[in-house]
């Protein structure tokens, strides 16, 4: 079997003295698209963060293609080729949508130029000059997105992509994730809609207390989804 693209094993990250997880272990293949489900508080959120090197202390293991991520500084960890788009999305409000995009480091060959990446936005490349105040959510959202696929990075990590937007909106933030997968992206997804989780992950793991409690393929989740739902209390 092939070794792991991302594997975690055993991850403990504090916050200060508070810990948030608890040796929280799962793996992710290349070109797979994983979702972190759980409540609020779950550890979600500090599981992205930590394997991004943004909390105050890691402990375990984080390996992203056998090398170990913990010890690195964010920046290093960066140009491994592993981006991270937050649930606050992090526009600067006083840029246009091109400053914006150009804001990140290329960390590696490959990334999508900015034309490209309007042509597959149209709804930036109609709003290029506008601030990053004058964006929608869903459009703050998918610039958020533009701007790490920008860098070369091909293991994206997507922090509730789909949080406070319109039902049009999130169907299009579902079809750019399917997109990104048939294009050889790997993704992991931490999302409170459990239904648009479903309909698009290949693998699912569920969060609760700072651990990983179980994981289920597709397969499962479809045919267990209400049973899946009420154990997330959705």
């Amino acid at each position: 079997m092939a070794e792991p693209l991302l594997d975690i094993r055993e991850l403990r990250a504090w916050y200060g003295p508070s810990q948030a997880l608890h040796g929280a272990s799962l793996y992710v293949n290349e070109g797979e698209v994983v979702a972190l489900l759980g409540r609020n508080g779950a550890g979600k959120t500090t599981l992205l963060r930590s394997v991004m090197g943004l909390v105050g202390r890691r402990e375990g293991a984080i390996r992203l293609r056998g090398q170990e991520l913990i010890g690195l500084a964010p920046h290093r960890i960066a140009r491994q080729g592993i981006a991270h788009c937050p649930d606050d999305r992090g526009i600067y409000a006083t840029l246009s949508v091109r400053e914006n995009l150009r804001l990140p480091p290329v960390v590696a060959e490959g990334g999508m130029g900015e034309a490209e990446l309007l042509a597959l936005f149209p709804n930036l490349a109609e709003r290029a000059a506008s601030a990053g105040t004058h964006l929608s959510g869903g459009e703050q959202q998918m610039l958020a997105i533009a701007r790490i696929l920008r860098t070369g990075a091909r293991v994206l990590l997507l922090d509730e992509p789909t949080e406070g937007l319109a039902p049009v909106i999130v169907e299009r933030i579902g079809e750019l994730i399917a997109t990104l997968r048939g294009r050889g992206y790997t993704i992991v997804l931490v999302e409170q809609n459990v239904r648009f989780a479903a309909n698009l992950a290949d693998r699912h793991y569920l969060m609760a207390s700072g651990r990983v409690v179980d994981g289920f393929d597709a397969a499962t989740m479809r045919r267990d989804f209400d049973a899946i739902a009420s154990r997330i209390g959705v």
